[in-house]
C-alpha cells in the first residue's frame, strides 16, 4: 500500500501528532500509515479523507497487494 497522507496533510499545515488527535490515534499510526507499514480501518480512512479534503481513493493506492 501507498499513501498520500504526508502530501495532504503538509498541503493543509498540519503536524502528525494534530492530525493523529484529530481521528482520535497515536502519533505513531500516523507515521506507520504515511511509510505504508500500516492498514487502516475503514472509520479512520474516512476520518482522515475527511479531515485533509480529499476521497479515500486518493489518499491510499492498495493496487500493488494480492
Amino acid at each position: 500500500m501507498t499513501t498520500k497522507i504526508k502530501e495532504y496533510r503538509k498541503k493543509k499545515g498540519v503536524k502528525q501528532a494534530e492530525l493523529a488527535e484529530a481521528v482520535g490515534v497515536r502519533r505513531e499510526t500516523i507515521g506507520n500509515l504515511e511509510r505504508g507499514k500500516y492498514n487502516p480501518s475503514l472509520r479512520l480512512a474516512w476520518n482522515l479523507s475527511r479531515i485533509l479534503g480529499a476521497r479515500i481513493e486518493e489518499l491510499f493506492d492498495f493496487s500493488d497487494e494480492a
